[in-house]
């Protein structure tokens, strides 16, 4: 049976995977459909690699679907506009003093399906993004990493930009 916790988003992020599921679901769809009759017109499928690769891709397309469905059935957005900034919490975003290797960073507080440390939007579930989670501007954490443990200084709670 599908997994079917509650799935936090920030307005922005139900946003992307809606507008994803709407591209899949209206343009890709259809171009695969396409290279699919295309790769058919082309004779013998025993030995067809544009047919085999339009399949997969069409495989693909239709798991990616159904995972995005998933995902906003179970969604619970966070209505960014009532998030108490005298707390860190999910929508937030966080500018703390890494104690440890001595700078300071920023991140925004986000469901797991929005994570991505490039961007630096951590989870609410991962080590850091627990570990912050309630804090108010002046406290220290320290978070048990697979590098070991950090300690952050909260300097600031913010709206997400």
């Amino acid at each position: 049976m599908a997994e079917s916790k509650k799935r936090l988003l920030t307005y922005a992020g139900l946003k992307a995977l809606e507008d994803e599921l709407e591209d899949l679901k209206v343009v890709k769809r259809k171009e695969v459909a396409a290279k699919i009759k295309e790769a058919r017109e082309q004779g013998d499928l025993s030995e067809n690699a544009e047919y085999d690769a339009a399949k997969d891709e069409q495989r693909d397309i239709e798991a990616r679907i159904e995972e995005l469905e998933g995902i906003l059935k179970n969604a619970e957005v966070v209505v960014e506009d009532e998030v108490d900034f005298d707390k860190i919490n999910v929508g937030c975003t966080v500018k703390v003093y890494d104690i440890t290797y001595d700078e300071e960073v920023e991140f925004k507080i986000v469901g797991s399906t929005e994570a991505n440390s490039l961007e630096g939007k951590i989870s609410n579930e991962s080590p850091v993004g627990q570990a912050l989670l309630g804090k108010q501007a002046g406290e220290t954490v320290t978070v048990e990493t697979q590098a070991g443990n950090i300690e952050y200084k909260v300097l600031e709670i913010s709206r997400s930009k």
